[in-house]
């Protein structure tokens, strides 16, 4: 299965590349799919990839969902819990 997420964009690259923030890791990606693309800015990745912007809202939502899922099948310990 594969699997693209919404990720913050905290940085850009003249060589077409950005660093992008999801829970708290930052991978480099390839921005070259995008037009003008900003800081602060949500993309979904996939593969190195940065495939679409997202509006605040719609990244917000399918984090929430992502948090969801992994919480339901026991992969992420809830709010307070310790590891």
């Amino acid at each position: 299965m594969c699997l693209a997420q919404p990720a913050r964009v905290i940085d850009l690259a003249p060589d077409g590349f950005g660093t992008v923030e999801l829970g708290g890791l930052r991978r480099r990606v390839c921005m070259a799919l995008l037009d003008e693309v900003q800081v602060g800015d949500h993309v979904i990745v996939h593969v190195g990839y940065a495939l679409t912007r997202l509006d605040v809202a719609e990244a917000e939502a399918a984090l929430a969902e992502f948090e969801r899922w992994t919480r339901s099948q026991g992969r992420l310990d809830s709010p307070g819990e310790a590891a």
